[in-house]
């Protein structure tokens, strides 16, 4: 895919071991506080003294709060200092990670990951966004943004097994307030290390679509998250309701306005389509069902969950090592084509796990999980590149917002509906093993027909 024709970004910072180790870092951080509670869940449960609703939400409102904030983050971002944004998230994580490991209950701490979710959203579009303003395009963004995306998969991996290392160690506690040091020290060395990027031409807060838009996909991830417990009950559908009036408005008063947050026409981009679209994609058909394949490994395999989430190591760190060398393929190779391949990589991985069973062993995954890795750290390196490629180039924080919030938003659809279908047929392990292999299969088919996309959307001349 050519890249396409942006002007220069003012205010560009030079290429400096900061601009990389500091977003990597901070993505790094993100995802593992993302995925820690799956292995602390049960302890975390009963200290909080949470039932079975509660539960949905210790896991999943980090999700809200990301999803609400990464494009708002993006734009505000480009606009006011990528590094202030930085810094200032990076802040709020700490903040916020003291609330979740003083929480007497289940509602202070909920609130406490709704807003680590913000902080989060602020230090991963803005981690890129300075990523893309201080490597030009060509090899050394490549391998920038390369090492952005592997940062992804490293989180994944390490995140449950370190949060269930520490809660052995201290309790469930601890990992929030080795959260808070870490994203202290991410603050500080922030502070002195990076230097300040922004737009040539700041275009303003755009207050109405802020709101609307951070307000309309609040509601849609709480309508998904709370709908795991009844998709017909008032309150969901009245969430749905309203993330619909105000998605639609969103979409009016970006139309009309002449600096809006997000320009409607970068979607007639290819580029940009094949970003956001892939990135919605991901969190569907791979991050849905992943999530739930360490829950399921316990349930139906019989293993802990640190086994489980070791097993599952296999794809996170693989995906990490293919993501950190993607830099090193060939250079005239079209972006598209590489992202058909990641994503028909991941439908032949989800064929090939459609097997699980209660007398099964978990070798009997590693072979899938294995190409699963393959193809997760070639479609996150890509990806990473197009958010940032497939936008103007001083409105590269923005782009991350956008291939991130869809990215989120595919999760919170992903988790919910590989849920409902992993557990349709009963709460046996014959029966959640049946429910998972159809949600490795439906997976497996909405991978492909994003690889088939990818080959038909083309760049214009």
């Amino acid at each position: 895919m050519t890249t396409l024709a942006t002007p220069r970004a003012a205010h560009r910072v030079p290429g400096t071991a900061a601009a990389l180790t500091l977003p990597a870092a901070a993505t790094l951080l993100a995802l593992m506080n993302y995925c820690a509670p799956a292995a602390t869940l049960a302890d975390t449960a009963r200290g909080l003294r949470a039932g079975g609703t509660a539960q949905i939400w210790l896991m999943s409102s980090i999700s809200l709060g990301l999803a609400a904030a990464l494009l708002a983050a993006g734009s505000l971002a480009d606009d006011h200092g990528r590094k202030r944004t930085f810094v200032i998230g990076a802040v709020a994580l700490a903040v916020s990670s003291v609330a979740c490991a003083l929480a007497p209950n289940a509602s202070v701490f909920i609130a406490g990951r709704i807003a680590q979710g913000a902080a989060s959203a602020a230090l991963l579009v803005t981690g890129l966004g300075i990523v893309g303003a201080s490597f030009e395009p060509g090899p050394r963004r490549a391998r920038a943004t390369g090492m952005w995306g592997a940062m992804v998969g490293l989180g994944i991996a390490l995140g449950p097994i370190a949060a269930a290392g520490l809660t052995v160690l201290g309790g469930w506690r601890l990992w929030y307030w080795t959260t808070v040091a870490a994203a202290a020290l991410l603050a500080l060395v922030a502070a002195r290390a990076l230097g300040e990027s922004r737009a040539e031409r700041p275009r303003g807060v755009d207050v109405p679509g802020l709101v609307t838009m951070s307000l309309g996909v609040a509601a849609l991830v709480a309508a998904i998250t709370w709908g795991r417990t009844g998709w017909t009950a008032p309150g969901v559908l009245a969430l749905f309701a309203a993330a619909a009036v105000l998605l639609a408005a969103f979409t009016l008063v970006e139309a009309r306005r002449r600096e809006p947050m997000i320009d409607l026409a970068l979607f007639r981009r290819p580029a940009f389509l094949l970003s956001v679209t892939g990135a919605l994609v991901t969190g569907l058909a791979v991050i849905g069902v992943m999530t739930y394949l360490a829950t399921m490994m316990s349930l139906v395999m019989g293993l802990s969950p640190v086994a489980a989430a070791l097993v599952l190591a296999i794809w996170s760190a693989l995906s990490f090592v293919v993501a950190l060398q993607a830099h090193r393929l060939p250079a005239h190779l079209p972006v598209r084509r590489l992202l058909a391949a990641g994503f028909a990589l991941a439908a032949i991985s989800e064929f090939a796990m459609a097997d699980m069973a209660p007398d099964g062993h978990w070798w009997r995954l590693a072979p899938g999980l294995a190409v699963a890795g393959v193809a997760s750290g070639l479609t996150n390196a890509m990806l990473a590149r197009l958010a940032v490629e497939s936008v103007p180039a001083d409105r590269a924080s923005m782009g991350a917002g956008a291939n991130n919030t869809a990215r989120y938003i595919g999760a919170s659809l992903g988790v919910a509906i590989v849920g409902a279908v992993a557990t349709g047929s009963g709460h046996d392990p014959a029966a959640l093993a049946h429910g998972t292999n159809v949600a490795m299969v439906a997976s497996a088919v909405i991978a492909l027909a994003y690889a088939a996309l990818a080959l038909v959307i083309r760049e214009k001349p």
